[in-house]
């Protein structure tokens, strides 16, 4: 692979503590992401904000509102998750949608190539800048537009299944799904507007558990036993 868009759960990264950062969690993940760069693989991130807030928390908040909170949401989680990888020797930088004063970059496509270009980790913070889309929408349009071969989807279950796996035991994982049978199904990989910009725009999305050791290089390599939704 050439360039991977890889979305992490906000509250995966929160660990055992369900809000805010785990350090521990945040730094194996930077190691395995450390060797893909290391080997020439450019890696654009999307952080979900879950571990702090989420758009609908609230019922007495008006949903714009919300919604611009938990953007802001996802932006601390880059500002923090950029630093701990700095801390094993990568290089980093955050773009933002919106205006952000010194503490990021405004996002351009051309300004992310250029950092990928300089071997740096790119993290795409804010979503898409507009309420009523969620992170989901916002790392599909940032693999689209920076031309991604995948999406790596790291979340808490290790892949999609034709049921919630938490509540019926039963439940079938698939090794492969298409999009169009995810979008029939409702399988709700990512949300319905992220699934349809994903089928509409050919960007396969590789879905597998964070929480398995070494999961994102072993998905990168070859082991992977996830899910592959195709297009």
């Amino acid at each position: 692979m050439r360039r991977i868009l890889l979305k992490l759960s906000g509250e995966a990264l929160a660990g055992d503590r369900k809000t805010g950062f785990d350090e521990e969690t945040v730094r194996k993940v930077a190691l395995q992401v450390k060797e893909l760069v290391d080997e020439g693989i450019q890696v654009g991130i999307v952080i979900g904000g879950g571990n702090f807030w989420r758009g609908r928390s609230s019922e007495n908040i008006d949903r714009t509102k919300a919604d611009q909170i938990g953007m802001l949401a996802t932006v601390m989680n880059c500002i923090y998750v950029s630093e701990i990888f700095r801390s094993v020797g990568m290089m980093t930088n955050v773009l933002t949608p919106f205006e952000c004063g010194s503490f990021t970059k405004l996002f351009s496509k051309d300004r992310a190539n250029k950092y990928f270009a300089k071997n740096m980790v790119v993290f795409f913070a804010g979503g898409t800048g507009h309420p009523y889309f969620s992170t989901d929408t916002g790392v599909v349009l940032r693999a689209i537009e920076v031309e991604a071969d995948v999406i790596l989807l790291a979340k808490s279950i290790d892949g999609v299944y034709d049921d919630d796996p938490m509540k019926n035991p039963n439940a079938r994982k698939f090794d492969e799904i298409s999009i169009e049978d995810v979008i029939a199904r409702n399988l709700q990989v990512v949300d319905m507007t992220a699934s349809i910009l994903a089928r509409d725009n050919g960007m396969p999305m590789w879905v597998f558990g964070m929480n398995e050791e070494n999961s994102i290089v072993n998905a990168v390599r070859g082991n992977f036993r996830g899910t592959k939704v195709t297009v």
